[in-house]
């Protein structure tokens, strides 16, 4: 078996998803792990799925492009290497950080910078941007993992000090916490 990974991208419409997972299933490939979100109009999903042994990536790939293309879809395709280093820092925790504030240009940056200064990994995040002065219409929420000792010194303290050049509100939390005062 060999892993790939499928990125889909395209304008949003009903069948997407089982249209790829239709095709995944006539070629006997198991979906380990899909991600998809609707950015505005546009679609955009990841696939990791097993290929049985002695498939033809090639074919493979050309099937998965006749089969979406008609939809408007772009199909990309890549082996995963089971050989990669993992680049991550080992023991971390789990933190949500919420922005909210005004729409300005270098706001995701400013943020995402601050985090891979302190070798934070983004494992989610979600920027959702109406404009204008209404923090309510302008919040970005970044699940990230945190190196263990760093999210209680100098990266609170330079994400607190980001936010306020920026005028935004932020909000950092353990992800138990996060999870805890948001349950409905």
């Amino acid at each position: 078996m060999e892993k790939i990974v499928i990125s889909v991208l395209g304008r949003d419409k009903p069948g997407i998803i089982a249209a790829v997972a239709g095709i995944l299933f006539e070629w006997s490939c198991n979906i380990e792990n899909v991600s998809q979100t609707i950015l505005q109009t546009e679609f955009a999903g990841i696939f990791i799925a097993q290929t049985p042994a002695g498939t033809d990536l090639q074919a493979f790939e050309r099937d998965l492009r006749s089969g979406l293309n008609p939809m408007g879809l772009d199909v990309s395709i890549k082996s995963m290497n089971p050989g990669t280093i993992d680049d991550r820092p080992d023991n971390t925790e789990p933190f949500i950080i919420t922005t909210r504030g005004p729409d300005r240009k270098g706001l995701v940056a400013a943020v995402t910078g601050v985090l891979a200064r302190h070798r934070a990994n983004i494992t989610n995040m979600k920027a959702v941007f109406e404009g204008g002065d209404d923090p309510d219409k302008n919040v970005m929420i970044y699940e990230a993992d945190i190196p263990q000792g760093k999210g209680d010194t100098d990266l609170y303290d330079e994400l607190r000090k980001t936010a306020a050049e920026l005028n935004l509100d932020i909000s950092i939390q353990h992800r138990r916490i996060f999870v805890a005062i948001n349950r409905i």
